[in-house]
C-alpha cells in the first residue's frame, strides 16, 4: 500500500521527540520547557524566553555537574531524564508547614537557622518571622529559581534541605559558621568567565577577583599564601571538615599543597558553592570532595 507524502509527514511529526537535543543557539518551545525545568530544579537560567543563550548554557552545565553528568552544556536524553526526575512533584505536605511573615514558633526558628547557615541573613533565630526573615527567604528563593514571594511552602522547604514536622528539627550544627551567598555567586561568575569547567592554573586569581567583586578589597598571593593575606577583619579561620564546609556557600578554602606539579609549589584555593560537592576558583570544580592528594587544608568564613 502506497503512503501519501502528507501521511508520511504526519507519521514523522508524531514520532519526533518532544524533548530534542538542545545546545547553545537553539530556540523554541523546547528551550522554554528546558529553562522552566532548570528553574524548578534550582538552577536559574534567567528568563524562560525560549532562547538557549550563555545563561541557559551555564545553568545546564551546573545542573549536569551536580547530577554527575558530563558538563558539556548539551541537553540530550540523559540530561532530560535527570531534569524530568528533578522536576517530579514531591510528596504531599512538603517538608514543613507553610510559613510567612507574622508567624512565630519553633518552625520559624529552624527556618532562620538554616537560612543563616546558607549565608542568607535572617537575623537572630528568635522564632519571629519578621521583615528580615522575609527578605532572606526571598533572596534564597530567587537564588534557586523559585517564585520569590517570601512564603515558605513545600518547594522552598525542599530546596532548604531540612524537614520540619511535628516536633521541629534544626539543621546539623556547624558551630555557628556562616557563609556568604553573594561571595559564592560572584565566585561562580568569575569561574565561568575564566575557565568554565577547566582549570587555567589561576585559582588564586579567581578567588581574589570574587572577593574584590564582593567586598571591594584585593587579596594577593598564591593558593597557599591567601590564607595569610585574608584581612583579619573580614575573614576568620574556622574548624570544619571539607565535607561540612562544602555544604555552606561562600567559604574560602585553601590547601598548602596538591598532587600536581604546580600545586605542590603554589597550593590551591577555592570558594564553596554550598551544594556539598563543588567549588569555584578560576574554574568550576565539580567534585572538590573527591579530589585527592591535597594537604594543609584550612577554611575561612566571612565576618
Amino acid at each position: 500500500m502506497r503512503v501519501s507524502a502528507a501521511a508520511r509527514s504526519n507519521t514523522f511529526a508524531a514520532s519526533a521527540p518532544s524533548q530534542p537535543t538542545l545546545k547553545l543557539g537553539s530556540s523554541g518551545a523546547s528551550v522554554k520547557t528546558l529553562q522552566q525545568s532548570l528553574a524548578k530544579a534550582g538552577f536559574s537560567p534567567g528568563a524562560a524566553d525560549g532562547q538557549f543563550g550563555p545563561k541557559t548554557a551555564a545553568a545546564v552545565k551546573a545542573f549536569q555537574s551536580a547530577k554527575g553528568l558530563v558538563a558539556d552544556g548539551i541537553v540530550g536524553p540523559k540530561t532530560w531524564a535527570k531534569l524530568n526526575s528533578a522536576a517530579a512533584p514531591s510528596a504531599p505536605g512538603g517538608s514543613g508547614p507553610t510559613l510567612k511573615q507574622g508567624q512565630s514558633g519553633a518552625p520559624v526558628t529552624a527556618l532562620q537557622n538554616r537560612l543563616n547557615q546558607l549565608g542568607f541573613n535572617a537575623g537572630a533565630a528568635d522564632g519571629q518571622f519578621g521583615p528580615k526573615t522575609t527578605a532572606a527567604v526571598k533572596a534564597f528563593q530567587h537564588s534557586k529559581g523559585l517564585v520569590a514571594d517570601g512564603v515558605v511552602g513545600p518547594k522552598t522547604w525542599n530546596q532548604l534541605g531540612i524537614k520540619v514536622g511535628g516536633t521541629p528539627t534544626t539543621p546539623p550544627s556547624t558551630g555557628g559558621v556562616r557563609g556568604s551567598s553573594a561571595l559564592a555567586n560572584n565566585a561562580r561568575s568569575v569561574a565561568l568567565g575564566m575557565g568554565g569547567y577547566s582549570s587555567q592554573g589561576l585559582c588564586a586569581t579567581g578567588v581574589s577577583r570574587a572577593i574584590q567583586n564582593t567586598y571591594g578589597i584585593k587579596v594577593w598571593g598564591n593558593g597557599n599564601q591567601i590564607d595569610n593575606n585574608l584581612p583579619k577583619d573580614k575573614f576568620k579561620q574556622v574548624n570544619l571538615s571539607l565535607a561540612e564546609a562544602l555544604k555552606i556557600p561562600g567559604l574560602v578554602l585553601t590547601w598548602e599543597k596538591t598532587s600536581t606539579r604546580l600545586g605542590s609549589i603554589y597550593g590551591h584555593t577555592a570558594i564553596t558553592s554550598g551544594d556539598g560537592r563543588s567549588s569555584y576558583s578560576d574554574f568550576v570544580e565539580s567534585n572538590t570532595l573527591g579530589a585527592t592528594g591535597r594537604s594543609g587544608f584550612k577554611v575561612f568564613m566571612p565576618i
